[in-house]
């Protein structure tokens, strides 16, 4: 499968705002956007003037990169959220944060959600007790996810754990950090998922264009 393998820092430059997608990097004084905040490339520092559709791609590529997702993949989840009851960009991003990569990452298993993925794809990631290796695999309310016994010994593990306090807790996730399991209490709040900031109606206007 297709995905992207450049450098993510790059990323975050581009969208003028920490992505979060390093893990503990970002929250130290080696992120790139600490120390450049400002586009890559040789007209970066330029003042740049975004029309009405440049702002829209920017925040509909934010949202993508920010879950690791590819363009016809992201299409979907907004095409799945049409078809539901309710405001589209707010079920657009409960699917996004319901992805099983995203919750092992909300839980504190992993530092970055490529981590998160790397788990998944591996097979250290049991949902209701069934081994799973789809990192898009959308978990429900009342489902449980655990770390299998060899992933509980991985030194990148334990060092997300530790870090797990300087990321924001999901209200509609319970965590056992110490059994490193958790489950699904409700459906995703949308006052949970600003970190980082997103303006979902701009993405919703881009693809209604």
């Amino acid at each position: 499968m297709a995905r992207y393998v450049g450098p993510v820092c790059k990323l975050c430059r581009r969208e003028g705002m920490k992505l979060y997608l390093k893990g503990e990097r970002c929250y130290s004084e080696k992120c790139a956007y600490t120390r450049r905040p400002y586009p890559p490339g040789q007209h970066g520092q330029g003042r740049i003037k975004l029309s009405e559709y440049a702002v829209r791609l920017r925040e509909k590529q934010k949202v993508r990169r920010i879950y690791g997702v590819l363009e016809s993949q992201f299409h979907g989840y907004f095409q799945e959220a049409s078809r539901r009851k309710g405001r589209t960009g707010e079920e657009m991003l409960a699917l996004l944060e319901r992805r099983l990569d995203n919750v092992v990452h909300r839980l504190g298993y992993a530092a970055s959600r490529s981590e998160a993925r790397q788990l998944v794809r591996h097979g250290h990631v049991k949902v209701n007790g069934k081994r799973l290796d789809i990192p898009s695999f959308v978990v429900r309310v009342g489902d449980r996810v655990d770390l299998t016994e060899g992933a509980k010994k991985f030194k990148f593990v334990a060092a997300a754990v530790a870090g797990a306090d300087k990321r924001p807790i999901a209200s509609w996730l319970d965590a056992d950090r110490g059994a490193f399991s958790g489950s699904v209490k409700s459906t995703p709040v949308r006052e949970d998922l600003n970190e980082p900031e997103i303006r979902e109606q701009l993405v919703v206007e881009y693809y209604s264009r």
